[in-house]
């Protein structure tokens, strides 16, 4: 009998702000900053990309293009998190 598989959608996951607080958690703790651009990209999606884009200043193909950067600037990263609601800060560990 074959094995039946579903596809996987991250988005499917992230429907409430603890969801995707720690999904973006997990992400910094990773500390790889494309799994952290593509982190923030889903939960971007996750809320609407054109209202996190706006908040944070920037059409959503600008967003979307910087998300989708294997490096992207710290500026957008700090844009996109203050557009979620969220605050980058640093502690010793």
């Amino acid at each position: 009998m074959p094995l039946e598989t579903t596809r996987f959608d991250i988005l499917d996951y992230l429907k409430t702000p603890e969801d995707r607080l720690a999904f973006i958690e997990t992400a910094f703790e990773d500390g790889e900053s494309v799994g952290v651009a593509h982190t923030l990209s889903s939960v971007a999606r996750s809320i609407g990309m054109n209202a996190v884009a706006r908040k944070a200043g920037m059409t959503p193909e600008a967003l979307d293009e910087a998300l989708s950067d294997s490096d992207p600037p710290l500026s957008t990263l700090l844009a996109v998190l203050k557009a979620l609601g969220l605050q980058l800060y640093v502690k010793q560990g």
